[in-house]
């Protein structure tokens, strides 16, 4: 599950690449249907409701609420396991509430990946690298489900299941597995409303901002310009490059207080970020090597005196193979 953090880690998503609509066959235009169904009901929607993220042996407990209306987007989401944490959303501008820190996070996301708006709206490509099928029906959450299933074609990337609500189109359940078809993550539904709030009071943030409490800014700005220094040799299929930006943190008074370049890859439903920092003699020695985070996996490299983080839903050896082309241009 995607938590704040102080870069409010994201994985982006925005596909570009060649459509498969033309060469469907009607019945994996149906499925591809119902997927864009899930990308759209996700946003277009109002609902509330309870679902829990499990991977391995832990699992994690949040409500959500989300309102669609007069063309805003408003979203509150409680985490109700451990630490308190609600991220409340209106449009783009996200503010991460951390009681026990006594911090709040703004940061300005012009797209978003959270469940159950897990998809992007278009499907460029998809069918190039996964196998696209429905896989019968079932019941989540007291409601009827079609099951849609991606396989994926090689070793790069996992697989993924969708329970998709029937009538609407809202994502009730997702499940990630691996190669050899075991679950690594679910997200599902345990209750679910249909339908806004009677009063909108509900978005309201239950943490008491004092004065007391830190703000930091999350900003980001294009580096396309910036990027050159870099080489991506070991690029995997499919994974195309989405964006390159700088990001920093802010602290009141305007203090930059980190400044990293982040660039995201994507195949249509994985997304892999690499980020890139200079090392410091202040800096502590980096943990490098292969981490995992649930289905995440994480990989850090000390390149030519820079730290290089890659991260991203796809197997570790995927994550491994795609940092080590990772080069400073001329070298």
């Amino acid at each position: 599950m995607k938590k704040c953090a102080l870069w409010g880690v994201v994985l982006l998503v925005a596909l570009a690449g060649r459509s498969v609509w033309g060469q469907a066959t009607p019945g994996q235009q149906d499925t591809l249907q119902w997927l864009q169904r899930v990308a759209a009901a996700g946003q277009q929607l109002s609902y509330s409701g309870t679902f829990v993220y499990r991977s391995g042996g832990q699992s994690e407990t949040s409500r959500i609420v989300h309102v669609s209306a007069n063309g805003n987007q408003l979203e509150k989401l409680e985490v109700l396991d451990g630490s308190p944490r609600e991220v409340i959303r209106r449009n783009d501008e996200v503010k991460c509430y951390l009681p026990d820190s006594r911090l709040v996070i703004v940061e300005q996301r012009s797209a978003r990946r959270a469940f159950p708006a897990l998809l992007p709206a278009s499907f460029a490509g998809l069918g190039e690298h996964y196998l696209i099928r429905k896989s019968g029906r079932a019941r989540v959450a007291g409601y009827d489900s079609q099951i849609v299933r991606l396989e994926p074609r090689d070793a790069w990337r996992y697989g993924h299941q969708f329970w998709i609500e029937q009538d609407t189109g809202l994502l009730l359940k997702a499940d990630l597995f691996d190669g050899r078809g075991e679950s690594l993550e679910t997200l599902a539904f345990t209750e679910l409303r249909m339908g806004a709030p009677a009063s909108l009071d509900i978005l309201k943030p239950n943490a008491i901002q004092k004065p007391d409490w830190q703000v930091r800014q999350a900003k980001t700005r294009d580096a396309r310009g910036e990027e050159s220094r870099w080489l991506f040799r070991a690029e995997l299929p499919g994974f195309r490059r989405q964006a390159v930006m700088r990001r920093n943190i802010e602290q009141d008074g305007g203090k930059v207080e980190q400044d990293v370049l982040h660039w995201v890859f994507s195949d249509g439903l994985a997304a892999i970020s690499v980020f890139i920092n200079a090392l410091s003699p202040s800096h502590e020695k980096p943990d490098i090597g292969i981490h995992s985070l649930g289905a995440i996996s994480i990989v850090k490299r000390v390149v030519d005196g820079y730290l290089v983080v890659v991260m991203g839903d796809i197997p570790p050896l995927a994550a491994q193979h795609f940092a080590e082309g990772i080069e400073v241009r001329g070298k």
